[in-house]
């Protein structure tokens, strides 16, 4: 099985520890980015997992595609070209102190890419699955053409096509993430969306209050009923959030099925070492469930499981192997030491 995911992939800088930006003196420097995040994830659990994006030809763009290469992930189809690439500043959390992201991203390599740097026939050729987010085409008009572009001709090639929601309101309005994202979601097969997602891009609200940290399992069947009501999806999954505080969560996730099914996974007490890319975690959890196991009860619990282990991680990247995911889907969660 192939996976081809398609975004941006950033630099990462953060202060050490939980420094705010007005004390930093120095910043770690990694690289994340939704779609890369996935791939990541993925090729961790043995899957041919490609990402595709554009980046400058210099050595911080380098760096990331060295970052992909040295977790498996397949970086050929990447393109070279623009000025620079995408920088994000995040600053962690703790306690009642959330985390902050200050986005430096404009006019990166691949927000002004062109349709004629992908050829998604070649890209596609022998894949199986197409993952993108709500970020890419958020990114620039361009990008949004071109995600377009990427999922007909996914569809058209026969592939699976998954969509995590992922609303970004540093980067477009609601309005025009809805008009934006319902023409994408015609060759959508399963969306993930969280537990405000569906509401920012097409109006689709559950009951309770998500700052408060109140969750209504039941209202969120009734957001994925919806959502599959009107996109005619095979699946829709939400992740759900209980936020006690920056440092500890509740987390959870319901998958519905077109036949109205409802998988509903176990929930788990998180205490956060860094959640940035627990949602990509949870997508590449559900591919890999999906595709790998007969049962969607199976994949839902499998998702959930990796993306709860990914918020015990530095880093955007998901670094767990299958084998330990599916030891905390099954119950260990004690966190005793491996010996």
């Amino acid at each position: 099985m192939k996976v081809v995911t398609f975004g941006e992939i950033m630099l990462r800088l953060a202060p050490e520890g939980y420094y705010r930006f007005l004390q930093a003196d120095k910043y770690g420097a990694t690289y994340g980015g939704g779609e890369a995040n996935v791939a990541v994830s993925l090729a961790n659990f043995g899957v041919d997992a490609a990402f595709v994006t554009k980046l400058p030809d210099n050595d911080i763009a380098e760096g990331a595609v060295r970052a992909l290469r040295a977790a498996n992930v397949d970086t050929s189809c990447i393109t070279r070209g623009g000025e620079r690439i995408g920088i994000y500043f995040l600053e962690k959390g703790a306690s009642q102190r959330p985390s902050k992201v200050i986005y430096d991203r404009a006019h990166s390599a691949v927000a002004e890419a062109v349709s004629s740097d992908f050829d998604w026939e070649k890209i596609f050729k022998g894949a199986d699955w197409f993952h993108f987010t709500g970020i890419t085409p958020a990114l620039s008009d361009n990008a949004a053409e071109i995600t377009l572009q990427a999922a007909a001709a996914a569809k058209k090639a026969g592939l699976k096509v998954s969509c995590d929601l992922n609303y970004r309101k540093k980067l477009w309005s609601r309005e025009k993430a809805r008009k934006i994202m319902t023409e994408l979601m015609k060759y959508v097969d399963i969306v993930i969306a969280n537990e405000e997602d569906a509401a920012d891009v097409f109006g689709i609200a559950a009951p309770g209050d998500v700052t408060k940290g109140e969750v209504s399992r039941k209202g969120y069947v009734a957001v994925a009923e919806e959502l599959i009501s009107r996109f005619g999806l095979e699946y829709a999954a939400i992740t759900l959030r209980g936020s006690i505080s920056a440092s500890d969560n509740r987390w959870s996730a319901v998958l519905v099925s077109k036949g109205s099914e409802v998988f509903s996974a176990k929930e788990y007490a998180v205490h956060i070492v860094d959640r940035v890319g627990g949602g990509d975690s949870f997508g590449a959890g559900l591919i890999y469930g999906l595709t790998h196991f007969d049962d969607p009860q199976k994949a839902v619990e499998f998702a959930t499981a990796a993306s709860c282990l990914k918020q015990t991680v530095e880093g955007d990247f998901n670094m767990v192997t299958v084998e330990e995911v599916i030891r905390l889907a099954q119950g260990d969660g004690s966190g005793r030491i491996s010996r």
